[in-house]
């Protein structure tokens, strides 16, 4: 019988909830790391497998990971983030580079430059049998015993019990991008969205589907978001600061759609180029207006981790969760 090491399709637990910092003796809570979120299976005698939440294979973007699984000292899947550092912070556009980049020599460029880390906050398997239904605590006592050494390429995440007020606090001084808490008795659920994990963020970020784009002239490009209602494609605003030269050359070499995949073309984009909804991006905002758009929002990227599908309305989350 082939387990699940073995078959290699495992799908993460996501966050289900987003609030406030707060303290509680039923959780723990740890830093929410600007990165790419990857499944490593380890096998201490043979290889290391990275895969990333569509479970596209990930160590031919970052080779220098390649030697990960002498850093356990048994068969394992861990849950963690691959995170590249800069200036000491967790840089979100060099990993997306790598992640976006198929030129082996410009990988081994950045590689040298700005090398990854695999940080693992979770193990799901050790040994041969899965461990996702042992309480989160237990796990992480796993997992501390599962990884004998750490180093430059793997890490893994630190965590305070109860005081989640003054570690937010701590990272918000130190411009990160927030925390994580996590109920200490929460067991791990497959490709699920969870309440048992909330993300307390020092500025909040969005998933949206790239549905075109308008050049505003001088070098200004304004892009055309979308997200899911069941079936179909909601408008959901613009989005201008921060779109790099990268994410504009991926976003005009996509192919064009001669209408939107929207209903109708909303008010405002009569000049927009409409392309095929394929592209998923990522945008940060201080907070939501009343009615519902993005205060100050800032393009973070696009990412290829994520299937436009799963960019859901709020309204959509809050229907998941209910399940």
């Amino acid at each position: 019988m082939i387990d699940l090491f073995d078959k290699k399709t495992i799908k993460p637990m996501l966050i289900g909830e987003m609030g406030e910092a707060f303290d509680s003796p039923d959780y723990i809570f740890e830093l929410k790391l600007d990165g790419e979120r990857c499944l490593a299976y380890l096998d201490p005698e043979k290889s290391t497998e990275l895969r990333n939440k569509r479970n596209l294979k990930m160590l031919g973007k970052v080779p220098e990971l390649s030697g990960i699984h002498k850093n356990v000292n048994s068969r394992c899947i861990l849950d963690g983030e691959l995170i590249v550092l800069n200036n000491g912070k967790p840089d979100f556009f060099e990993i997306q580079k790598r992640s976006l980049t198929s030129n082996n020599f410009r990988i081994r460029l950045q590689s040298n430059k700005f090398p990854a880390t695999f940080t693992a906050f979770d193990i799901l398997y050790y040994k041969d049998h899965a461990v996702n239904d042992l309480p989160l605590t237990e796990r992480k006592k796993l997992l501390e015993d599962t990884a004998v050494f750490e180093d430059e390429r793997f890490a893994v995440s630190r965590f305070i019990e109860g005081k989640g007020v003054d570690f937010y606090k701590l990272s918000e001084e130190n411009d990160l991008e927030g925390i994580v808490a996590k109920r200490k008795d929460s067991k791990y659920y497959f490709d699920k969205r969870t309440k048992d994990w909330i993300k307390i963020k020092n500025l909040k970020d969005d998933d949206f589907v790239v549905c075109g784009y308008i050049d505003k002239g001088e070098n200004v490009i304004s892009v055309v978001l979308g997200q899911y209602s069941d079936d179909e494609l909601i408008y959901k605003g613009h989005v201008t600061l921060g779109i790099s030269s990268m994410d504009f050359h991926i976003m005009a070499t996509t192919p064009k759609l001669e209408a939107p995949a929207f209903k109708s073309i909303p008010p405002g984009n009569e000049y927009a180029v409409w392309i095929r909804p394929v592209h998923v991006c990522t945008v940060r905002y201080m907070m939501l207006t009343s009615g519902g758009t993005m205060r100050q929002p800032v393009f973070k990227g696009i990412r290829d981790d994520k299937e436009p599908h799963e960019c859901v309305t709020g309204e959509q989350k809050a229907a998941q969760l209910s399940h």
